[in-house]
């Protein structure tokens, strides 16, 4: 990560704010994926999948060998999934709560 003085720092943060609303602009999930793509390049994407998919198994309870075997995924990334799940900001468990139905 690059490092940034103040002004970047404040620049960034409002950017990421912007890029929030950049995602929920969309209106379906095609037009969310078009911008993921234009955003990312195929190896960010294919990373940020990763990661989704790890917690989607993580949620549903496999261990993390069994999560590797169906997805290739790493499990020093599957682990750190399993650490922003437990005690990151709250985005995943968030949004697989959505995705379930719950608020």
């Amino acid at each position: 990560m690059k490092h940034l003085d103040e002004n970047h720092l404040k620049a960034n943060r409002a950017g990421r704010g912007s890029l929030a609303e950049a995602f929920m602009a969309m209106q379906s999930a095609d037009e969310c994926r078009a911008l993921l793509k234009d955003l990312t390049t195929p190896a960010e994407l294919e990373a940020l999948v990763d990661r989704w998919r790890a917690a989607q198994l993580l949620d549903a309870g496999l261990p993390y060998r069994e999560i590797h075997d169906r997805t290739g995924v790493s499990v020093t990334t599957i682990g750190r999934v399993a650490r922003f799940l437990e005690m990151g900001n709250g985005g995943y468990r968030l949004a697989l709560k959505r995705l379930q139905g719950e608020q």
